[in-house]
C-alpha cells in the first residue's frame, strides 16, 4: 500500500513513549511528525495531516499548569486518536468527567472489544494491553460511545462518529502485541 501521501502528527504532552508513537507510525511507512501541543488549528491546518494523535503524558487534566490542546482541533474534520492522557483530555474538554483512579494502573490488562470500529479491524475480540495511567474517564462526553473495556477501565476505547477516538492503553508499546494493527 502506498502511504506516501498520508501524515500525521503527534501533539506531543510529555508522553515518555511519544517518540515510540512517531516510530510505530513511521513503521506503518507512514511519515509521522511530532509538534507541540500549543499547535494553533490553523497552524495544524497548514501541515495538512492526515490524522492526529495525542500522546499521552503524565499529567492529571486538573493540574494547575497541565497541557491543554487549542480545543478547535475537534473542529477540524481531522481524524484523532487520543492515547492514555490524550483520551483524558477529549473527555476533559468535550464534557466528559475524568476522575483520579483509586489507584494507579500499571501494567497488562485483557481488553474486550465490545462495539466493532475501525481501529480494531484484524485484530481478536480479546486482547492483551498495556496500561499506564493514575487518572480514568468516569462518564464520556456525549455522543460517545464505549468501544472496548478491561477489568478496571469502563471506556478502554472510545469512539465518537466524527472520527475522534480514545484509548486508555499504550498500542505504541511491545506489550501490546496487537498496538501497530491498532495505530
Amino acid at each position: 500500500m502506498d502511504n506516501i501521501h498520508e501524515k500525521i502528527i503527534i501533539l506531543d504532552f510529555g508522553s515518555q513513549y511519544t517518540q515510540l508513537i512517531a516510530r510505530r507510525i513511521r513503521e506503518l511507512n507512514i511519515y509521522s511528525q511530532i509538534v507541540s501541543y500549543r499547535l494553533t488549528p490553523s497552524e495544524i491546518r497548514a501541515i495538512n495531516p492526515t490524522g492526529i494523535i495525542l500522546s499521552g503524558g503524565p499529567a492529571s487534566v486538573y493540574d494547575e499548569n497541565a497541557p491543554h490542546c487549542n480545543r478547535g482541533i475537534y473542529d477540524l474534520d481531522i481524524p484523532i486518536l487520543g492515547i492514555c492522557y490524550g483520551l483524558q483530555l477529549i473527555a476533559h474538554h468535550l464534557g466528559g468527567r475524568v476522575v483520579p483512579g483509586t489507584h494507579r494502573e500499571y501494567g497488562p490488562a485483557t481488553l474486550n472489544v465490545v462495539e466493532p470500529q475501525p481501529l480494531f479491524n484484524d485484530t481478536p475480540a480479546k486482547q492483551r494491553v498495556w496500561m499506564s495511567h493514575g487518572d480514568k474517564v468516569l462518564e464520556l462526553p456525549d455522543g460517545f460511545q464505549p468501544v472496548a473495556t478491561t477489568a478496571n477501565s469502563e471506556f478502554a476505547a472510545v469512539a465518537h462518529p466524527t472520527r475522534i477516538y480514545g484509548l486508555q492503553f499504550h498500542p505504541e508499546v511491545v506489550h501490546t502485541p496487537n498496538g501497530t494493527d491498532i495505530l
